[in-house]
C-alpha cells in the first residue's frame, strides 16, 4: 500500500505542472489605409547608415505604403536627397519594446542583385549607449538572390561579436520568420520549424544585451558590404511584402491533461505487471483517479478538486 501512496502523490504532482503558452500582446496587420503612426516611425536620410549602403531612406508612400493587407517597402532607382536609390525604413523605436517573446512576420521578398531586406531587433538602449552595446537580433536577412535566410546577433564582447546560421528558403513566397526568446536563448524559425539558435544564458560571452528591452525595424537596403552594388539585372523599382508583425509573450496556467485516461504499471498485491492506474476526464473541475490490481479489482480510489 505504500507504493500505492507514492504513485498517487506523483500522480497529483503531474496534474498541476505550469503549462507554457505563448499569448499575442501585439501586432500590426496592415489592414488599414496608411502606416500606423501609434507602432511605426520611419528613419530618414543616407550616407550609408554604417554599411556603405547606397539608398536615401524616405517616408513618402512611393517607398512605404499599406496596400491589400501588406505593408509595401519599395527600393526606386531614383535621385533623392544625393542618392540614387530610395527605400523605407520603419521602427517601433520609443513606441513598443519588449523583453523576451515569440517575435514573427509573414513576408514576401525580392531576390535581385545588391538587395537586402530585414526584420531586425536593436536593443532600446542604443541611444544611450551605442551600437553593438545595445545588442541586434537579425530575425531574417536576404541578399541578392540567395536561395537561403540568414539568422544572426551582434553584441559587445570587448568588441563587436557576432552569431549566426541560415537556412533554404525560396524568399519569392510568403514565409513566416520568427525567433523565440527567453532567458536562455534565441531560437530563429521558418514557417515555424527552428533551424538555429544561441545560448544565452545567465549573459554567457557578454550576451547580457539580450536581457534588455529591444524594439522591431523593417527595412531593405540597397546596396551595401554585404550584398554589394546593384548591376544590370536588378529590378527597379522591387518590393518586399510584409502581411503582419506579431509579438507573443508567455502565458503560465495550470496544464489540462488532454488524454481521458492514463495508465501505468503498478505493484499492489496480486500482481503480473499489468495493473492499471486510471484518471477519468474532469467533470466540474474534479479528477477521479483508480487503481486496479492484476484480477481487475479496484484498490484505491481518490478525487482530487
Amino acid at each position: 500500500m505504500k507504493n500505492l501512496l507514492v504513485l498517487l502523490l506523483l500522480f497529483f504532482t503531474l496534474l498541476h505542472v505550469n503549462a507554457q503558452n505563448w499569448g499575442l500582446v501585439w501586432s500590426d496587420e496592415f489592414n488599414g489605409t496608411t502606416i500606423d503612426a501609434g507602432n511605426w516611425k520611419f528613419e530618414t536620410g543616407g550616407g550609408g547608415w554604417g554599411n556603405n549602403e547606397l539608398e536615401y531612406y524616405t517616408n513618402r508612400t512611393e517607398n512605404a505604403r499599406i496596400d491589400k493587407g501588406n505593408l509595401q517597402i519599395i527600393a526606386r532607382k531614383e535621385s533623392y536627397g544625393g542618392s540614387n536609390y530610395t527605400s523605407a525604413r520603419i521602427k517601433t523605436q520609443g513606441l513598443k519594446n519588449w523583453t523576451y517573446g515569440k517575435i514573427e512576420a509573414r513576408i514576401k521578398l525580392p531576390a535581385s542583385k545588391g538587395i537586402w531586406p530585414a526584420f531586425w531587433m536593436l536593443g532600446e538602449s542604443i541611444s544611450q549607449i551605442s551600437w553593438p552595446h545595445c545588442g541586434e537580433i537579425d530575425i531574417m536577412e536576404h541578399v541578392n538572390t540567395a536561395p537561403s535566410t540568414n539568422a544572426t546577433i551582434h553584441w559587445d564582447n570587448n568588441g563587436h561579436a557576432q552569431y549566426g546560421g541560415d537556412t533554404a528558403c525560396n524568399v519569392l513566397n510568403y514565409h513566416t520568420y520568427g525567433i523565440e526568446w527567453d532567458s536562455k536563448a534565441i531560437k530563429w524559425t521558418l514557417d515555424g520549424k527552428k533551424y538555429w539558435d544561441a545560448n544565452i544564458a545567465n549573459g554567457i560571452n557578454s550576451t547580457s544585451e539580450f536581457h534588455q528591452p529591444f524594439f522591431i525595424l523593417l527595412n531593405m537596403a540597397v546596396g551595401g558590404s554585404w550584398p554589394g552594388n546593384p548591376d544590370g539585372t536588378t529590378i527597379f523599382p522591387d518590393t518586399m511584402f510584409v502581411d503582419y508583425v506579431r509579438v507573443y509573450q508567455l502565458v503560465t496556467g495550470v496544464s489540462t491533461p488532454l488524454l481521458t485516461s492514463f495508465s501505468a504499471t503498478i505493484f499492489p498485491n496480486p500482481s503480473n505487471g499489468n495493473s492499471i492506474l486510471q484518471m477519468d476526464t474532469p467533470v466540474s473541475g474534479e479528477y477521479a483517479i483508480r487503481i486496479f490490481n492484476s484480477i481487475g479489482q479496484q484498490v484505491v480510489q481518490q478525487k482530487i478538486r
